[in-house]
C-alpha cells in the first residue's frame, strides 16, 4: 500500500517493484495496492497469510520496521466512531473480516518514514534499507533472503 507522489508515503509499492524483480514461488501474489485498501482487501480470495506492507508512524526512527500481527489489535478497534469517508487500514480489515473475506493470517509490516512530503523518490535513508526490508519481507513469506 502507499502513494508514490509523497516519498517516504510510497514505501510498499517500491517494494513491491523490488519483490516483482525476484524469482517467487507461483503460490506468491504480489499486489501493488497504491491507496485503494477497500477495493483491493475485497477482491481477495483463498488466500492463507495476507502481508500488508505500509508506510507507518510509529514514533521511531526512519526506516524502523514495525511487526503488527492484526489479529492481536482486533480488540482496540473502536467501531463507535467510525466514519466511513475516512477508514483506516484497521477498520477496513475489520469490515472484510464481517463479511467473511479475511485471510486466517493478517500481518501488517510498517516503515517508519523520514518524510511523507511531494515527491516521486523514497528519501536516502529508506533507499538504504531497501534490502534489509526486503529480507524482513521474505524471511515472513519463508523464504531465504539472498533471491534475486
Amino acid at each position: 500500500m502507499g502513494n508514490l507522489l509523497y516519498k517516504d508515503e510510497g514505501i510498499g509499492i517500491h517494494l513491491i517493484r523490488e519483490l516483482e524483480k525476484m524469482k517467487l514461488p507461483p503460490n506468491l501474489e504480489l499486489i501493488d495496492g497504491g491507496v485503494g485498501s477497500l477495493d483491493i482487501l475485497l477482491s481477495l480470495e483463498n488466500i492463507d497469510k495476507l502481508i500488508i506492507i505500509d508506510a507507518l508512524k510509529g514514533g521511531g526512527a526512519p526506516a524502523t520496521v514495525y511487526r503488527i500481527d492484526y489479529q492481536e489489535l482486533e480488540a482496540e478497534i473502536d467501531f463507535n466512531n467510525l466514519s466511513l469517508h475516512q477508514l483506516s487500514l484497521l477498520e477496513v480489515l475489520s469490515l472484510i473480516k464481517k463479511l467473511g473475506k479475511l485471510p486466517p493470517k493478517v500481518l501488517i509490516i510498517g516503515v517508519e518514514p523520514k518524510e511523507i512530503s511531494p515527491g516521486l523518490n523514497l528519501t536516502s535513508r529508506l533507499k538504504e534499507k531497501l534490502p534489509y526490508i526486503l529480507g524482513v519481507i521474505l524471511k515472513e513469506c519463508h523464504l531465504k533472503e539472498d533471491l534475486s
